[in-house]
């Protein structure tokens, strides 16, 4: 208290803990691994709710998922209609509002060669719509950073019923209401590798079994 001042603050005993210092986010400084400010996430980091996605950006990835990959989400309106949303914020500016391949950049020609949802040779299922909406193809980037798991499926969805409409079929009935369940990725992985183990032993008893025959 001898020390006191009511104009002046008073000694401070390590100010660092709560004058801190403004780095700036990209900036370079000595004081940091690397002198980089901004750092990498942990090796082996999974972002909260992310989820893995088995198919490879290659061409035999591209056909195993336009095979065997099926939209999880039901068609229900609500999800036609948020996908519908999402289409129009990310999609239709190349490939029309009505799935033709004809938006508002293609008539201005500033991307050209946009197919319609119904063209034949493409001949799109749910899961290669979501495969070239995770990764992109050719001109068309990837919309993985923009948009979530169950965005991109809501986006499918809305695709899909695009594609109907171009070839004339009957209109889609919905489905039950529901949603993608929150599944924990360590819980995952210690399922498959349980799995794995079990595999494992049961191949282990069959040798012995054989040799004991």
């Amino acid at each position: 208290m001898s020390c006191a001042d009511s104009d002046e603050p008073n000694y401070q005993y390590m100010p660092d803990m709560y004058e801190p210092i403004g780095y700036e986010a990209y900036g370079e400084y000595d004081i940091f691994v690397n002198g980089q400010e901004a750092k990498l996430p942990v090796e082996g980091s999974i972002p909260r709710g992310w989820m893995p996605y088995d198919y490879e950006n290659t061409s035999e990835g591209m056909a195993n998922a336009k095979a065997n990959l099926n939209n999880p989400l039901p068609y229900t309106e609500d999800n036609l209609n948020e996908g519908k949303q999402l289409y129009t914020i990310y999609c239709a500016v190349c490939h029309g509002d009505n799935g033709d391949g004809q938006g508002i950049l293609a008539e201005r020609e500033k991307i050209l060669g946009v197919p319609a949802y119904d063209d034949a040779g493409r001949a799109i299922t749910e899961g290669s719509v979501y495969h070239v909406i995770y990764y992109g193809l050719n001109t068309m980037g990837s919309y993985a950073a923009q948009t979530s798991e169950e965005e991109r499926w809501k986006i499918t969805h809305y695709v899909m019923n695009l594609k109907n409409e171009l070839e004339g079929g009957d209109e889609m009935p919905f489905e039950e209401e529901g949603s993608i369940a929150e599944v924990n990725p360590v819980e995952v992985q210690r399922a498959q590798e349980e799995a794995e183990e079990s595999q494992g032993e049961g191949a282990a008893l069959t040798g012995e079994e054989e040799n004991n025959n």
